[in-house]
């Protein structure tokens, strides 16, 4: 049987009478110092341990390393620019030069001498045209394309009007500029309605 809450009552008031009852003992401030210090000992190995395990390996000497194409220079390990050089005969070329050498190896058949000597070329014509008159290089660029149409049709590229389309003058399907229709009527009827509006 469950005691009743008598009993309970009785048992608890004995056991915390004055004469019972026990003072915590002080601490004194040596203990404390000496714990502080003990813990203070524990987490500097553990901070050591952490150190140790981080190290990184160190870098091997950086050097500042100039693209043989268009003349951008960026920071190379000695190691990435024997690989570069060793890839593209003995050329060091930065990333964008190599895309683009790849992308040439894929139009002349995988030669990497022709791709090379085609793209330096061109960032030599770029270095000496482009950056000084860049309006002037990218209607020499567009030029050149309409050139490269004209050659893979076998006539000449010639600026087809709609209206010609219209009357059947000319193959839209045979390549170069189509000339839209005047933008003249648009902009007059927008005036005009505005005009009205107001």
């Amino acid at each position: 049987m469950a005691p009743d809450r008598d009993t309970l009552v009785a048992y608890y008031n004995a056991k915390n009478t004055p004469l019972n009852r026990q003072k915590p003992s002080r601490l004194s401030t040596e203990s404390i110092q000496r714990t502080i210090s003990d813990i203070s000992f524990e987490l500097s190995k553990e901070v050591d341990d952490v150190v140790d395990q981080l190290k990184l390996t160190p870098i091997s000497e950086i050097e500042d390393a100039k693209c043989e194409c268009c003349g951008m220079s960026e920071e190379c390990t000695p190691e990435y620019i024997a690989q570069v050089r060793e890839k593209f005969l003995g050329k060091l070329i930065c990333g964008l030069c190599s895309e683009a050498v790849k992308e040439e190896m894929e139009k002349s058949g995988g030669k990497i001498e022709e791709a090379l000597s085609e793209h330096t070329k061109d960032c030599v014509r770029f270095n000496r045209f482009g950056r000084t008159n860049p309006v002037l290089f990218q209607a020499a660029a567009m030029k050149e394309m309409l050139k490269k149409s004209a050659r893979l049709d076998g006539s000449r590229a010639k600026s087809l009007s709609p209206r010609d389309h219209k009357r059947g003058y000319g193959n839209v399907n045979k390549g170069g500029l189509a000339r839209s229709s005047s933008c003249i009527p648009s902009i007059t009827r927008e005036l005009n309605d505005r005009e009205v509006a107001n």
